[in-house]
């Protein structure tokens, strides 16, 4: 009986734990699928790197083509650096601005509102929400930079 006793009583211990894993966003398992139904069309592997982007930015942008960020590691460099919250000020539902306008790229969230918010917030939850900043990673016009303690928030698990 006393060891069903503590075996019980790890389990409850441990429970919060696995409960939290489970939840765990990551870029594999929501983030590339996300990424793949909702963005990869303009920002998939036949899209420009963002210095390339940057020279034809306007040839680009009338063909309906953004960045490349079909990888991990290029979507990373959109959300830590050295685009630093370009992914947050994009697709933001503009509860984090002041004038409360949306990114430009939220309404390619969902195709209603409570699909946008649902898709939203997993990207959220990816970032870490203390971490979902519309910050730059050096202040530009009146978009502030982004302090360590504010980067050192993301999770971005792979």
């Amino acid at each position: 009986m006393k060891r069903v006793s503590m075996t019980f009583a790890a389990f409850l211990l441990a429970a919060p734990t696995l409960s939290a894993a489970a939840d765990e966003v990551t870029y594999r398992k929501q983030i590339r699928p996300l990424f793949e139904e909702r963005c990869a069309s303009c920002h998939g592997a036949d899209a420009p790197y963002l210095g390339d982007f940057k020279e034809k930015k306007e040839e680009y942008v009338e063909n309906d083509i953004g960045p490349r960020m079909d990888t991990y590691a290029d979507l990373i460099f959109f959300i830590g650096w050295p685009d630093t919250g370009a992914i947050m000020r994009r697709l933001d539902d503009g509860k984090s601005t002041k004038d409360g306008k949306p990114g430009n790229m939220n309404e390619y969230l969902g195709d209603d509102d409570q699909e946008r918010q649902k898709n939203l917030n997993v990207f959220k939850a990816w970032v870490g929400e203390d971490a979902w900043k519309l910050k730059r990673w050096k202040a530009r016009g009146d978009v502030p930079g982004a302090t360590k303690e504010e980067i050192s928030k993301m999770k971005l698990k792979y």
